[in-house]
């Protein structure tokens, strides 16, 4: 059963929350596309579109349990006035479960990731797609949260893999957890986890030729990565995106308090674009590029964790507690000379659960045992870069051990 698109009620460049129709049956246009402009619309009016029934009764009732939620919240008139049809990313998708080991499963992420980032302004359905994505990624974290991190990470050890999309889907996993630490509520957690996933929008494939270059950025380069939040804010705008927290963030992710940022210098910058700053500069510096390794993962969280005076600052304290100084997936020398790699967060920071993959005699183990670095005898003697470590890990084998 169809019914009429209520297409007046349908803001310009809003992602569309169902297929459209001609009485035909004919798919005019597909879930998740935009009406680009009147023309477009009164193009649609002359085909008479509809909708199936059953996803516009769907549709009708977000809208007005948002209008309900206002009027119980006792909102002002203007504030009730302004809530639209909610429309893309308030759609639930089911998620088929997938069986196939973990690493696996992100690494066609991180695919589907690289290509609309890559395809930019151009994609098709970029909504639906970028939804498709989060869910199946909101699947993984929701058990599975420490392998998700060993598997992100070593995706980022991988010089191979796209820099841009690896760093993007660790920046996302690490702003759930620290967030959730925070105690932020489910709406700012998900601004900055798109955010995170998307602040690189307008530079992806220069961010991905960055990591592979020796030289210094010529300047055209610099002036590509100095306009991209700006940029990919605009690509966001045109791509759909209405939210206006995701926006902000991407605009303000490397603007710093007291002006010092760019691209627009900001002196005020909200909480949240602060704790992405720090997340995008805490990955980065954890990341080997062609030119040079990465840091270890407890100098980069100590470098987030203080300010310039060397104090701790309450997002920092927050990220440490979240993540703790060992990452997993970073690598560790033991007391026993042993080399690890980090399998789980420990009960502290500076504790964490270590596979011990070389033996003090240099040698790789096949069977690695797991070492609990809170006793004594298997304590962290210091943190490695990945370049030291020379043993090909497979991380579905190693993390089905857990």
């Amino acid at each position: 059963m169809y019914v009429p698109l209520p297409i007046d009620d349908i803001t310009l460049g809003e992602p569309l929350p169902v297929n459209v129709g001609d009485p035909q049956g004919q798919l005019l246009l597909r879930k998740g596309h935009t009406i680009r402009d009147e023309r477009h619309r009164q193009w649609l009016l002359m085909h008479n579109p509809q909708v199936k029934e059953d996803e516009y009764r769907a549709w009708t009732y977000r809208y007005t349990t948002a209008i309900d939620r206002a009027l119980r919240g006792n909102q002002s008139l203007e504030a009730i006035a302004g809530v639209t049809r909610p429309m893309g990313f308030d759609d639930a998708v089911e998620v088929e479960p997938d069986a196939r080991p973990i690493d696996e499963i992100w690494a066609d992420l991180h695919a589907v990731l690289t290509l609309l980032l890559h395809q930019g302004e151009q994609a098709q359905d970029f909504v639906g797609r970028f939804l498709r994505l989060e869910q199946r990624m909101q699947a993984l974290l929701r058990s599975r949260i420490d392998d998700s991190l060993f598997v992100l990470v070593h995706m980022l050890f991988d010089r191979a893999m796209g820099y841009s999309a690896s760093h993007a889907l660790l920046c996302a996993v690490i702003g759930r957890l620290v967030a959730q630490t925070l105690g932020w509520d489910e709406a700012r957690q998900q601004s900055l986890q798109r955010a995170a996933l998307t602040m690189n929008l307008g530079m992806a494939r220069l961010h991905d030729d960055l990591a592979r270059q020796d030289a210094a950025l010529h300047p055209e380069q610099r002036r590509a990565v100095w306009k991209h939040p700006l940029r990919s804010e605009v690509i966001l705008r045109r791509l759909g995106v209405v939210d206006p927290a995701w926006l902000e963030l991407v605009r303000d992710h490397h603007e710093q308090v007291g002006g010092a940022g760019y691209p627009q210098g900001r002196a005020e910058v909200g909480e949240a674009a602060q704790l992405l700053r720090m997340i995008d500069v805490y990955v980065a510096r954890i990341s080997p590029r062609h030119a040079r390794s990465g840091l270890p993962s407890p100098r980069a969280a100590r470098d987030v964790y203080l300010d310039a005076s060397g104090v701790p600052t309450p997002l920092g304290t927050a990220f440490i507690k979240a993540l703790g100084l060992y990452l997993p997936g970073t690598f560790v020398e033991l007391v026993n000379g042993e080399v690890g790699v980090v399998a789980r967060r420990g009960r502290r920071a500076n504790t964490p659960l270590v596979f011990a993959i070389v033996t003090r005699d240099g040698l790789p183990r096949g069977e690695p045992p797991l070492r609990d670095t809170s006793e004594p005898a298997y304590e962290i003697r210091r943190a490695m870069v990945p370049d030291e470590v020379k043993v090909r890990l497979q991380p579905a084998r190693l993390l089905a051990r857990l």
